[in-house]
């Protein structure tokens, strides 16, 4: 069973409301193998210039804030600016920090057209540690994947 297999499956069995989820792990694998897929990061600017951001090819990634900084509030242009970036026809893997804004973002993409979203689960940071602290569990960060920042 390929890796968009896997994810899809995973999407029927938790009933999904969009294609499927991917580990960060196969992520990776798939933007190495199919330079179609491309990587939606819906985190915001500030956490990406802060926090740090996934390194894979410029056009295999795309920036669309699902909320705004400072504020946290709901991106309106959310849509239109995936438009822009992303046909609705590629593979589209949706990452946040840790899982959560990246389901949403899948969800509305479906909706609105976009039949090949998968979510990235556990996100570029994945959860917080017992002392608080994020990257070391789960996440892209966490899997040794090619990130740069702080």
């Amino acid at each position: 069973m390929d890796i968009l297999d896997k994810a899809r499956e995973r999407g029927q069995e938790n009933q999904l409301p969009y294609a499927g989820a991917v580990t960060p792990s196969e992520a990776y694998a798939l933007l190495q193998t199919n330079p179609n897929v491309k990587l939606v990061d819906v985190r915001t600017n500030a956490e990406r210039d802060w926090v740090g951001r996934v390194a894979i090819p410029e056009d295999q990634h795309a920036a669309v804030q699902w909320s705004t900084y400072p504020g946290g509030v709901p991106n309106p242009a959310f849509m239109d600016e995936l438009a822009q970036t992303a046909d609705k026809n590629q593979i589209l893997l949706f990452l946040c920090r840790s899982g959560v804004r990246s389901r949403h973002a899948a969800k509305l993409a479906t909706e609105n057209g976009y039949p090949h979203c998968f979510d990235i689960l556990e996100g570029f940071e994945g959860d917080k540690d017992a002392d608080g602290h994020r990257k070391s569990v789960g996440g892209w960060c966490k899997a040794g994947l090619p990130w740069v920042g702080a």
